[in-house]
C-alpha cells in the first residue's frame, strides 16, 4: 500500500511538473510605466510661455507655478496624505528656433525652490506647437503612471519650426491613450483656437485674469491630486473655477 501511494505521488508530480513546463509563468512585463514608489502619485508638467508678450503679468506668472507646485503637495484637512507626487517646470519662446529650458525637474514639493524673474525673463516669440511636442517628449521619456500637462500661453502659435499642428495633436492623442491629463490657461488670453486645433476639450481650457492666477493654479493643483488619488477620473474647470478666474471679464477685454 506505501508503495502504490509512493508510485501515485511521483506520477502526480511527473504531471504537475509538465503541465508546468507546457505552460511556464508569464515573463515579467517590461512595458510597465514608471511609478513612483506608492499606489498613488501624479506628475505634473507645466509648460510656460516666457515670451515677449508676458512681460506685463511674468512675476504673477511666475508666483502662480510655485503656487501649485506648494498646492499639489499639501493635503486637505482631514485627507489622507498618501499620494506621491513632483513638478517639472519647462520654459519655452523662439529665438531663431524653439528655446526650450527644463528649469525643474521632478521636484517633490517639500523640496521646490520657488522661480523668480532673476532666474528667468520673457523674451522671444511662440513657437506653441514645437514646444507642445517637446513637454510631450519629457513627461513620454519619464512614463509615469498618472500625468498633468499644464499648459499656460498669453497668445497663439506664431514661430513652430520643428512640428505642425498635426504633430502637436498626434503628441497630445499619445497623451490621452495614456489616460494622462492636459489643461490649457490662457493667461490674460482668450482665444482657444490653438487649442481645440490639438484636441484640448473647452472642458479643459480656461482664460485666466491677471489677479487670480495663483488662486486658480492652486485650485488646478487640487484637482491634480484629486485625479492622482483616483477621486476624480479627469480634471475639468466648473463655474466655480471660472468666476474665481474672472474668464468673463477676460473674454471682454481680449476677446474670444
Amino acid at each position: 500500500m506505501i508503495r502504490k501511494t509512493a508510485i501515485l505521488s511521483i506520477a502526480a508530480a511527473a504531471a504537475t511538473f509538465g503541465a508546468c513546463a507546457a505552460n511556464p509563468a508569464p515573463a515579467p512585463d517590461q512595458t510597465q510605466p514608471a511609478t513612483l514608489t506608492g499606489g498613488n502619485e501624479v506628475h505634473s508638467y507645466i509648460l510656460l510661455d516666457r515670451t515677449g508678450s508676458m512681460s506685463s503679468i511674468w512675476d504673477e506668472a511666475l508666483t502662480s507655478v510655485n503656487a501649485y507646485a506648494a498646492a499639489v503637495g499639501e493635503a486637505e484637512e482631514g485627507e489622507t496624505d498618501d499620494l506621491e507626487t513632483s513638478v517639472t517646470l519647462a520654459v519655452f519662446d523662439a529665438q531663431d528656433g524653439l528655446q526650450y529650458d527644463v528649469l525643474r525637474k521632478d521636484v517633490e514639493p517639500s523640496a521646490w525652490t520657488k522661480v523668480t524673474s532673476d532666474e528667468v525673463s520673457p523674451r522671444g516669440m511662440t513657437p506653441l506647437f514645437d514646444a507642445i511636442g517637446r513637454i510631450v517628449a519629457t513627461a513620454e521619456a519619464d512614463n509615469p503612471e498618472k500625468a498633468v500637462i499644464v499648459i499656460m500661453t498669453d497668445g497663439m502659435e506664431n514661430s513652430s519650426r520643428e512640428i505642425t499642428k498635426d504633430g502637436a495633436r498626434a503628441a497630445l492623442d499619445r497623451v490621452e491613450a495614456k489616460g494622462w491629463e492636459v489643461v490649457f490657461l490662457g493667461a490674460e488670453f482668450a482665444k482657444f483656437d490653438d487649442a481645440d486645433a490639438v484636441g484640448v476639450s473647452a472642458s479643459k481650457t480656461m482664460a485666466i485674469g491677471q489677479g487670480t492666477m495663483q488662486e486658480s493654479m492652486s485650485r488646478l493643483a487640487k484637482k491634480s491630486r484629486s485625479y492622482g488619488k483616483g477621486e476624480e477620473a479627469e480634471i475639468e474647470f466648473d463655474a466655480e473655477d471660472r468666476a474665481i478666474a474672472k474668464e468673463d471679464a477676460v473674454i471682454e477685454r481680449k476677446g474670444n
